[in-house]
């Protein structure tokens, strides 16, 4: 079969693999993007003892490989079945696709904290000085003026962390999780065409690319009063659109 005829043959299975791949990553990152402030916040303001565990727990995840972590979940949780039906979890963990994202989202909650940590480390004490100066609670200043540029100096590392998680979706695959990459294989088992790799890679290309054009224009909005000039001519722009 030529590259044409893999594709039109297979697309349905290609096409269920990618929207398992996009479920996975957003899945993972949305987990992550909820969890990581609470733990950057710790890891920026907590006392030796309170960071000890953060820390090691962080030292673990970035220390081992992704596929590592994902055998421990999904075979080491067989190894406390007892126990985990005692606590009615096991009907989670026997699930290939749990055990998956809840690696993953441990994963990109681990570098998710961490580049925060960094953007908040960044923040100008001076914007947190001025913040105190005019009366805002510690509440108010964390909502206004720290996690807001956090997050803007974060971000570029952030969208950067989504597309890793993204690639090593291809591993869920192993433990019978069939995102792209498992869908790919079986296409390849059965034609035995390497073309349909060459599909995979350009499927993942565009999902990849698509991404960076959504992150880009969030940043874009994210940073537009860092730029008036530009502000002012969009704006401008606008108007004379609206106008004619």
């Amino acid at each position: 079969m030529n590259p044409i005829d893999i594709l039109s043959t297979y697309w349905p299975r290609l096409l269920d693999g990618t929207l398992m791949t996009i479920k996975l990553t957003l899945m993972g990152a949305l987990i992550a993007a909820v969890v990581s402030p609470g733990l950057a916040l710790i890891r920026t303001q907590a006392g030796p003892l309170v960071q000890a565990p953060l820390r090691l727990y962080v030292s673990f995840v970035r220390g081992t490989p992704i596929l590592a972590q994902l055998f421990l979940i999904f075979y080491g949780s067989g190894q406390f079945r007892p126990l985990l039906q005692e606590w009615g979890l096991w009907g989670f963990f026997r699930d290939p696709f749990n055990c998956a994202l809840l690696t993953f989202a441990l994963n990109s909650t681990a570098y998710q904290t961490e580049i925060l940590r960094g953007g908040i480390l960044g923040v100008p004490s001076g914007e947190i000085e001025a913040a105190k100066a005019i009366g805002m609670t510690r509440a108010k200043t964390m909502q206004r003026v720290i996690f807001p540029h956090a997050y803007r100096i974060a971000w570029p590392a952030l969208g950067n962390e989504v597309i890793l998680l993204m690639k090593a979706s291809a591993l869920a695959s192993v433990v019978t999780v069939f995102d792209l990459m498992g869908r790919t294989r079986q296409v390849f088992s059965k034609t035995f065409d390497f073309s349909v790799y060459l599909w995979a890679a350009l499927i993942y290309l565009c999902i990849t690319a698509i991404f960076v054009i959504v992150w880009r224009q969030a940043e874009h909005r994210l940073s537009r009063h860092l730029n008036p000039n530009a502000w002012e001519r969009s704006k401008d722009k606008s108007l004379k659109a609206t106008q004619s």
